[in-house]
């Protein structure tokens, strides 16, 4: 059976102490918590015993750290899953929460992405944006709805070349620069064409 082989204090939050199972952190609990279920270092128990006891116990702190984590900017749940598992919170307290979060209307993966998409949109391309919804973990339905609604695409490009030239003499070289400039912001091939020739110039002319 799984022992406990370490108890000790959290160095960021003296209230809260980190539980090592067979010398390897296991999860977070409150000081308070660890001494009313007498938790002791040398003791065996059954890991869903942790589980249960974290749940039953700190389930409410855990969505308040969530809120807090929430209330500076939106996440996706993916984020708030791995904030709240920093913390050192199990899984089923993570789910406890994101549940609670996603009914208050807090935690929603697809306004996440379209509000992301209406800001990151006027000056990158859809798949650069992809890319950078992917890493946060937005969900992959909810990434291609918001893209599917983005219509200003061309004219974000035609922004972002203007933007790019701005100084610069129409060059074959700058030209080139700047349609590769355009890639690298996520535009399309296509797009970034039409960019080009919406200016009045052609890389490959």
């Amino acid at each position: 059976m799984p022992e406990i082989t370490d108890i000790s204090p959290q160095v960021k939050d003296k209230e809260r102490c980190n539980v090592y199972v067979d010398g390897r952190f296991y999860c977070g609990l409150k000081l308070e918590t660890a001494i009313k279920y007498r938790l002791k270092v040398g003791e065996q128990i059954e890991l869903e015993k942790l589980d249960e006891i974290q749940l039953e116990n700190e389930r409410s702190q855990a969505l308040d750290k969530a809120m807090t984590h929430l209330s500076h900017s939106m996440k996706t749940e993916k984020e708030i899953r791995d904030f709240l598992k920093k913390k050192g919170y199990v899984g089923a307290v993570c789910d406890y929460a994101v549940q609670k979060l996603e009914e208050y209307g807090f935690l929603d993966d697809a306004e996440y992405c379209r509000q992301y998409v209406a800001s990151a949109g006027k000056s990158k391309g859809s798949r650069l944006i992809a890319f950078e919804l992917k890493r946060r973990g937005a969900k992959e339905e909810c990434i291609e709805a918001a893209l599917s609604e983005n219509a200003g695409e061309a004219d974000a490009a035609l922004s972002a070349l203007r933007k790019y030239m701005r100084g610069r003499e129409f060059s074959r070289e700058n030209l080139s620069k700047a349609f590769r400039h355009l890639l690298s912001k996520g535009f399309d091939y296509d797009t970034a064409k039409d960019a080009l020739a919406a200016l009045g110039a052609d890389e490959e002319d």
